[in-house]
């Protein structure tokens, strides 16, 4: 089928632009080698009629869209091996079809096997010792057995020390011996688990000789290996339909003396002799890498998320004219609204941020991890409380601003065919999984207040938080001349003093005779209000330092540009937190009114740009997959096409007007 031409709008928008896309495409990806690869493959999925969908799977049942998703599933999952075989399936592989953009564009609704790469691979590689990984790792990357990672249940969650599920050590046949005594000790929520994966790495309360020895991950085998049937003392199934994440398969487990052999338990950490004896880990903190690993690869799922929810919204805005600015001159693009730009570029500004900040964070995680590997441990409670945050605040925002992208195309936005809808359900649900979101704040909170405490004793702090001993001596914040380094500053010593009011709290509650538990919960709105600015600081400090270097080594036109979108992003956050700087530093009314004056100058200025810049994030059709936001820009052909997708119109009369609708009009005759 011959390509529809470009719709004249976003055709002008493009050849405005003042900057090349490649090369911020580049950049996007990563290098000119990850572009190509990222190319390569993009043909590679997408192109495979296998992959692509003939009906929308809005239009499926549950049990349909499991067995559809489950099939392009195994279909990537061959791919896999065949990239892993040539010796081509790297980290940014796995990360682009299990959590990014091209596997979101395969599967919308998410994979049913994603948890066995993301969480069940990489907890073997973690917590396992060596000759369990060669025990299992291989029969693993070869997907002769699929799992999953079972943390979660029916009554708890985020509180990990609150799970029920037991594991018993029986010396005499050196097994441990699994239950779930109660409903609401049942596994909840672990993607795969329903009808796809036949093991599971099962976390369970450990005992062993009678005494409770903490938390501990089992390797459990859930189903039969040729006949998929449940193993003996097994209650297994599908959880249902859910606001997104539809094709995920998420299930529920129930274990009845379910016995598992020694080796099983996965020993890296910490381990049990075969006569009962507990060896306790060096460090209570390790056995949470797999989460740490996971929250730092989720906060660059955000900026893709962000990214994308703001690529449909900037070209629908592009193509959609309304509202006459002036009543004697055409509708105009809507774009040309300064409300709907205020809608839109803040969230382009903040793809770019929360990408630019989620590759720093990814790399900083490399460099502890083999810190750790080594045995040092020290900057792991900062690594733990600096993912926690940042997946808050991320995924929060993120959220926020794809609701913001839908609102901004009005009722088109509601449709399906828009993709907000799926775009939304995947986003908001990070928010939840891998720690919800106020707990993980609380987190943050309770290393900060201990760091504050170190301040005030005058030790020296690690990088990330070394802002906090510069505010312990500084009472009052100097010379806010609205630089973007003044700002970046204003956040540190806001955030410092969030913190000390926060520590200040904690301190007067305990005078008051409250514990530390109770204190902290009497402040927790304290605590994760204190968390929310360090997260804040950290974003505002990295876009800065990150986009400014970058702007050093890129051509003038792109440099430019990315200038507007750090002033953008650093401006508008201040705005945001505005009462936070107005109580802490002396902000008059015409300070505010600079501000607002240059947020929306930033907007004026970055609007001949933004259409190009949203093509930058060289996002395939088929990952948008958005009637709204492709290409072309023919909006208005591609919804009208989409309703010719749509079962109900395929004949003329339902079949339901003669059953129902014509008797019932029939019946007062």
């Amino acid at each position: 089928m011959p390509a529809k031409p470009v719709n004249p709008d976003i055709q002008k928008e493009r050849n405005t632009a003042t900057f090349n896309c490649r090369e911020f495409s580049v950049l996007w990806a990563g290098g000119e080698e990850r572009f190509k690869e990222k190319k390569a493959l993009e043909k590679m999925f997408l192109e495979d009629p296998a992959l692509q969908d003939d009906l929308p799977i809005s239009y499926l049942s549950h049990k349909e869209l499991y067995e559809h998703s489950l099939r392009k599933a195994c279909i990537i999952g061959e791919k896999i091996r065949k990239l892993r075989a040539d010796g081509e399936d790297g980290v940014d592989t796995y990360n682009a079809l299990l959590g990014g953009s091209l596997g979101a564009a395969i599967l919308k609704e998410g994979n049913p096997l994603a948890l066995h790469y993301v969480m069940f691979v990489p907890t073997i590689m973690g917590q396992g010792t060596m000759d369990q990984q060669v025990e299992w790792l291989s029969k693993a990357w070869d997907c002769e057995i699929i799992g999953t990672y079972a943390q979660t249940e029916l009554g708890h969650g985020t509180f990990l020390r609150g799970l029920e599920t037991r594991a018993d050590y029986d010396a005499s046949t050196q097994e441990f011996v699994i239950n779930t005594p109660s409903l609401s000790a049942y596994k909840w929520w672990p993607g795969g688990l329903g009808h796809t994966a036949n093991h599971a790495v099962v976390v369970a309360q450990l005992y062993t000789k009678g005494e409770f020895r903490g938390l501990a991950p089992f390797i459990v085998q859930l189903r039969d290996s040729d006949t998929h049937r449940p193993m003996p003392g097994i209650d297994i199934g599908d959880i249902g339909t859910k606001l997104g994440m539809k094709g995920v398969n998420n299930g529920y487990l129930g274990l009845k003396n379910v016995r598992v052999p020694l080796k099983n338990m996965l020993m890296k950490n910490q381990q049990v002799l075969a006569d009962g004896t507990y060896v306790a880990p060096k460090n209570s903190v390790l056995t949470y890498g797999t989460m740490m690993f996971v929250r730092c690869a989720l906060i660059r799922d955000t900026a893709q998320s962000l990214a994308k929810a703001s690529t449909i919204a900037t070209r629908y805005s592009a193509v959609r004219r309304q509202s006459p600015i002036d009543p004697n001159q055409p509708e105009p693009q809507i774009m040309d609204h300064t409300t709907q730009q205020l809608k839109l570029f803040p969230q382009i500004a903040k793809a770019i941020v929360f990408k630019t900040t989620g590759d720093g964070i990814w790399n900083m995680y490399n460099v502890i991890s083999g810190e750790i590997e080594q045995g040092n441990l020290d900057r792991l409670p900062e690594m733990h409380a600096l993912s926690c945050c940042l997946k808050a605040i991320c995924s929060a925002d993120a959220a926020a601003g794809v609701e913001t992208c839908r609102l901004s195309c009005g009722g088109h936005g509601y449709m399906d065919c828009s993709n907000f809808p799926t775009i939304y359900g995947m986003t908001t649900a990070v928010c939840t999984y891998e720690g919800e979101n106020t707990v993980m704040l609380l987190q943050t909170a309770r290393y900060l207040v201990k760091v504050y405490g170190q301040a005030l004793n005058g030790e020296k702090l690690v990088p990330t938080v070394s802002y906090i001993s510069d505010a312990v001596n500084q009472t009052k914040f100097a010379n806010f001349d609205g630089s973007l380094r003044s700002i970046v500053k204003a956040f540190q010593f806001v955030a410092a003093n969030k913190t000390r009011i926060a520590y200040e709290q904690i301190e007067l509650r305990r005078k008051q005779g409250h514990g530390t538990e109770v204190a902290a919960n009497l402040c927790g709105t304290f605590l994760t209000a204190a968390a929310d600015l360090h997260g804040r600081a950290f974003l505002a400090q990295t876009a800065y330092t990150e986009l400014s270097a970058m702007s050093r080594e890129v051509s003038p036109g792109l440099a430019e540009v990315l200038q507007v979108v750090l002033e953008l992003y650093l401006v508008d956050a201040c705005l945001n937190r505005i009462g936070d700087f107005l109580r802490f530093i002396d902000l008059t009314d015409q300070d505010v009114t600079k501000l607002e004056v240059r947020l929306e100058n930033c907007l004026k200025r970055l609007r001949p740009n933004a259409v190009s810049l949203v093509d930058s994030f060289d996002l395939h059709d088929r990952v948008l997959d958005s009637a709204l936001g492709a290409y072309d820009g023919n909006v208005y052909e591609h919804i009208f096409e989409s309703t010719k997708k749509n079962p109900l119109n395929k004949e003329p009369v339902n079949g339901a007007f003669h059953k129902y609708l014509k008797p019932f009009m029939k019946a007062h005759l």
